[in-house]
């Protein structure tokens, strides 16, 4: 009989999941190195983060966090959070952009900053990069980060902002590994010797996947991705390319990890060109002209979204389908009842020339 090991479920579970090859199914290998963020929009005076120095007791791990909140919150509100986890290499300074566009409308974010698989890893010996990478990759540390984004919640919601969270609306998302991370923080799991590894937290309702890697070592991602049942949003480009030693992942694997989620209740977004690292603050990857519209259109994209999956309201999102058509390879349809992504002409011409799998 198949058993459960769920998160918070068995004091002795996480020192047994570390033992699992959970890093193989879980790598994310885009390099995201913190550099000056690039603006979705000019602001005079951006809204104002504040940093959090936590350390886990349970692991003794820290756990550094950034929290970007709206400026000006009515009295008796509350406000949607955004659980946001890095890729590899990041750190909680990275993605300021999404941080920046949604605390200005309203939505707070906490960006999470994984002690194992951060910006750490660029220090030191050069010749040792790889190695650390693989390190960072390692099942131990693919389980810490969803531990992590367990713990901020925690913290933030027994906090003074606490208070004034909407629990309704919390929201898992990630960045590459990040987008991993946040699949398993919403019901991504896996079996080994006769157990599911799994780390689902409930209070998570919804979840925005920015160029999800494969899960590597696994054959059966129905099998994997299956459980997960939230509203979930997918974003990817025809050039978003993983490439690290030992791993190579094209666009083809993000449209892969979207299929096998059983839920209708899911969009895909596919940009036209691009690059892996165009979702991070780096300014010019993907182009200098492409680049900045992608961020802009990726974060207008995100609170489109949320509209869509907690008030059934597709206005913003058919208008943002208009505005930015002419650099989507792939555009998102929100006909009720359910959130869905058939192919546009353009996405057509390329699964015929075998560029993205037949829809």
């Amino acid at each position: 009989m198949q058993r459960a090991c769920k998160l918070g479920s068995d004091a002795s579970a996480p020192a047994k999941m570390t033992r699992r090859r959970l890093g193989a199914m879980l790598l994310a290998v885009a390099v995201t190195t913190a550099v000056t963020a690039h603006p979705v929009q000019a602001q005079s005076a951006p809204p104002a983060y504040t940093d959090f120095d936590w350390v886990d007791p349970a692991r003794a791990r820290p756990v550094p966090t950034r929290l970007h909140w709206p400026a000006d919150v009515a009295p008796g509100s509350r406000v949607p959070l955004i659980v946001f986890s890095h890729g590899l290499g990041g750190s909680r300074r990275g993605y300021s952009y999404l941080g920046r566009y949604w605390s200005a409308h309203g939505v707070a974010s906490l960006h999470v900053q994984h002690a194992g698989s951060d910006s750490s890893l660029w220090a030191g010996n050069p010749l040792g990069v790889v190695d650390r990478l693989q390190r960072a990759a390692h099942e131990s540390e693919a389980l810490a980060r969803a531990l992590d984004m367990h713990f901020a919640l925690d913290r933030m919601l027994s906090s003074p902002y606490g208070a004034r969270i909407d629990r309704r609306r919390i929201v898992a998302a990630g960045h590459s590994y990040g987008a991993n991370t946040a699949l398993v923080a919403v019901g991504a799991r896996v079996m080994r010797d006769g157990r599911w590894v799994e780390a689902r937290d409930p209070r998570f309702t919804a979840a925005i996947v920015i160029s999800a890697p494969p899960f590597y070592g696994e054959t059966d991602l129905a099998s994997v991705l299956g459980k997960i049942t939230v509203p979930n949003l997918h974003v990817t480009a025809t050039n978003d390319v993983i490439q690290i030693p030992g791993y190579h992942s094209p666009t083809t694997d993000r449209l892969a990890v979207f299929n096998a989620i059983a839920t209708p209740r899911k969009l895909l977004t596919v940009f036209e060109g691009g690059s892996h690292s165009i979702f991070t603050d780096r300014a010019f990857t993907g182009g200098p002209a492409l680049n900045p519209k992608v961020k802009a259109a990726t974060a207008e994209l995100t609170l489109a979204f949320l509209d869509l999956a907690y008030d059934g309201n597709r206005d913003a999102l058919t208008r943002w389908n208009a505005a930015w058509q002419p650099i989507l390879a792939l555009a998102p349809d929100a006909a009720p009842p359910q959130i869905s992504a058939p192919p546009s002409p353009r996405m057509a011409k390329r699964a015929a020339a075998g560029l993205v799998p037949a829809p």
